[in-house]
């Protein structure tokens, strides 16, 4: 279940696709969204984007504590350019994980609209609204959002250079238990 300084654990891996899932559904309906225009396929995708934001914003922070605890034990960064550009890569990821959706509650919250995903409300409509939780939504939500798609596949990106250039099997660290096809170790410089 924990990380070790080969291979992230059970928890860690789940947490990770299961949020790039819902991450590819999120950008999905908006790429539809700004394709499209309004549809019903589109409203299909986009119907669900702010349980969706809420619930990746809620994995993101189980996912900050889980690797707070697992601190120790984590594969390490390279030394040298590359595990510095890495750490502040994932740096970033998690930076805007956080803020966009955060950026989006507070509009909804400002909004007065109220949230009760599955029935369960969150807060409660409003007749109120609240203009200055909404402007920095209204202007950054969405620039945000597209910078942290960007940072993405950057990620995937680097993964792909790691694995087919490098070839120091770093992608194992996310997909295997085990096993004879363990990544190899970091390289000092």
């Amino acid at each position: 279940m924990s990380d070790t300084a080969l291979r992230y654990g059970t928890v860690s891996r789940a947490l990770h696709w299961g949020m790039a899932l819902l991450f590819a559904w999120q950008f999905f309906g908006m790429a539809l969204r700004a394709a499209l225009g309004r549809s019903p396929i589109v409203s299909f995708f986009v119907g669900s984007h702010v349980t969706v934001g809420v619930l990746l914003l809620a994995l993101v922070l189980l996912r900050l504590l889980w690797a707070r605890v697992n601190r120790g034990h984590r594969p390490p960064y390279e030394a040298g350019l590359l595990g510095r550009a890495a750490r502040l890569g994932h740096a970033g990821l998690y930076a805007l994980m956080v803020i966009v959706p955060t950026l989006a509650v507070l509009r909804l919250y400002g909004s007065g609209r109220g949230y009760a995903p599955f029935g369960i409300e969150v807060f409660a409509p409003s007749d109120t609204k609240i203009e200055w939780l909404m402007a920095p939504a209204n202007a950054l939500h969405g620039l945000l959002a597209w910078v942290l798609l960007a940072l993405i596949a950057g990620h995937i990106a680097m993964v792909a250079v790691h694995q087919l250039l490098l070839r120091d099997r770093i992608l194992y660290r996310m997909v295997r238990t085990a096993g004879p096809a363990d990544p190899a170790p970091a390289r000092e410089r």
